[in-house]
């Protein structure tokens, strides 16, 4: 399986460039790009990012594994991260874990079989003061209760 942006994301990219004095300071926007492109960050990917930008892949994976928002298998529609900074787990984040592992029937780091749904527990997403608070890819949701994620993920189905 070979990686190539989109001509769309290829302008995208192309932009990104210059942005930055220096190529290597436009691979966390692209690794985005390439998220959003194939919903994951693959090898094949990395490869590509790498002759773009002058790097060696094992740049690009040692950035790309660093940050908790590049996915590194491909996961499901939706993916739920739940914030587990010492705010959330005070206002309850480790219970919105436990009811979204049983709603959903995962583990944390795990897609549902139907690949709609796929579960993380991350470090701060910076939203203290209405915690606990889920992302769920690109939306926040904060003040979370039982009810709450049930109208939630009904809404995603």
């Amino acid at each position: 399986m070979s990686f190539e942006f989109t001509i769309e994301n290829k302008q995208r990219f192309e932009g990104y460039l210059k942005r930055y004095p220096q190529k290597k300071a436009a691979l966390l926007p692209s690794l985005w790009l390439v998220q959003e492109q194939q919903g994951w960050i693959s090898p094949e990917s990395m490869e590509y990012l790498a002759g773009l930008l002058d790097l060696t892949p094992a740049h690009i994976f040692e950035t790309a594994t660093f940050y908790t928002m590049y996915n590194m298998k491909p996961i499901g529609k939706h993916h739920i991260q739940v914030c587990n900074s010492i705010c959330c787990c005070l206002r309850g984040s480790e219970g919105v874990v436990q009811y979204l592992k049983k709603k959903l029937g995962v583990n944390v780091g795990e897609s549902t079989a139907d690949k709609r749904f796929h579960l993380s527990a991350v470090e701060c997403l910076g939203s203290c003061g209405t915690a606990p608070m889920m992302q769920i890819n690109n939306d926040y949701y904060e003040d979370l209760n039982e009810a709450k994620i049930d109208e939630i993920l009904e809404k995603l189905k």
